[in-house]
């Protein structure tokens, strides 16, 4: 059994209508003046205008940020910090997806601690302490709520940086349902889809321990059992709640596991193609269990007796293609993709070991 050190940094609100506590969470904390960091779909849906009045009821000023894209990059956050520093902000709200959430950490770090986003990739490397953050996850999929990374990618270069620090944690992760039912069924998808490659990732990763164990097999009973109720069924609260949940519970695997050789194969295709990465998740996830199967069959089996074919089924249930061809790929650039995705961090944690070999014959198994 692997040792581990773990300490809960987040706590957790959680329950339909959970907006409304944004009031007293922002004051216990004591936020006077705020980034709320948003994209411009959360501001459309009123979701931006309903924050800013809750903490303004707090006493609160708050000042909305929304210009960055779905893969925040290192420009986006450099915008967000020329933005907020004359503002002399004292505290940071991220309120969306993924993107939000990585956005604002990315800014945090920035701002408190200067520099380049490039000085931050890797772990631990803020001198100083980052403002205190509340997160607002209105999908349910990264569970970069419930970590200590900001995954933001080199404007010049694509590639994904995974930049942490303990101070990087949200003291609040603010989940609510009602939030989540907004969602498209196209980000259902693709975002529910990656919160299950997370469970799924994170229970079989060389680096899995008591703690991360716990936390990927509930996920993964939450993710499975409502994962095609949440795509098919736009109204269903309850199931839009446990993928909620779920994410969140696989976020906070993957902050004591880390992930594997699907999230190293995914990547590429986002920096290369522009891939949407739930889609890229889903196109690999099978085989790559089939491939660490040799190694890792039992421990797969303790999720589903064939997990292979249920991650497939998963994917259908949802109109995701399981294989990297019909997302543009060219069998004649495959050597290329597996070069990068060797270099990826989290292959290192595959359970079978994972090199630019290894990688293509990942990706000629999902072509």
């Amino acid at each position: 059994m692997n040792a581990f050190d773990s300490q809960a940094r987040t706590r957790v609100v959680f329950g339909p209508g959970s907006l409304a506590r944004l009031r007293e969470l922002a004051r216990d904390l004591r936020f006077r003046r705020t980034l709320l960091v948003a994209d411009e779909g959360m501001c459309a849906a009123g979701y931006v205008s309903r924050a800013m009045n809750l903490m303004a009821e707090a006493g609160v000023e708050a000042f909305p940020f929304h210009d960055f894209g779905v893969n925040p990059t290192s420009a986006h956050v450099e915008t967000g910090r020329a933005f907020a520093e004359p503002l002399h902000v004292d505290s940071i709200v991220g309120l969306g997806g993924g993107s939000s959430m990585d956005c604002a950490k990315g800014i945090n770090f920035l701002l408190t601690n200067g520099g380049r986003m490039q000085d931050y990739w890797g772990y631990a490397k803020a001198a100083r302490p980052l403002a205190p953050m509340i997160g607002i996850p209105t999908t349910t999929g990264t569970g970069s709520e419930a970590q200590t990374y900001a995954l933001i990618s080199d404007a010049e270069t694509h590639v994904k940086m995974a930049c942490g620090d303990p101070g990087a944690a949200f003291r609040v992760a603010l989940l609510d349902p009602e939030l989540a039912m907004s969602q498209p069924q196209q980000v259902r998808a693709v975002a529910g889809y990656d919160a299950i490659s997370h469970a799924i990732e994170t229970w079989v990763t060389t680096k899995r321990n008591a703690i991360s164990q716990m936390y990927s097999r509930e996920a993964w009973r939450l993710l499975d059992t409502n994962f095609e109720r949440a795509v098919t069924k736009f109204d269903d609260m309850d199931a839009i709640a446990g993928m909620q949940l779920g994410a969140y519970f696989a976020g906070v695997a993957i902050e004591n596991s880390m992930l594997g050789a699907t999230h190293a194969c995914a990547n590429p295709l986002t920096a290369r193609y522009g891939t949407v990465h739930g889609a890229a998740i889903a196109a690999l996830l099978p085989h790559v269990i089939r491939w660490n199967e040799p190694v890792a069959a039992a421990r797969y089996r303790e999720l589903h007796a064939n997990a292979a074919a249920r991650a497939e089924d998963l994917a259908q249930a949802a109109g995701l293609s399981s294989r990297v061809a019909p997302l543009g790929v060219a069998q004649t650039e495959l050597p290329d993709l597996a070069a990068e995705a060797a270099k990826q961090w989290t292959g290192r944690f595959n359970p079978r070991p994972f090199d630019a070999a290894g990688a293509i014959e990942v990706y000629q198994c999902a072509y």
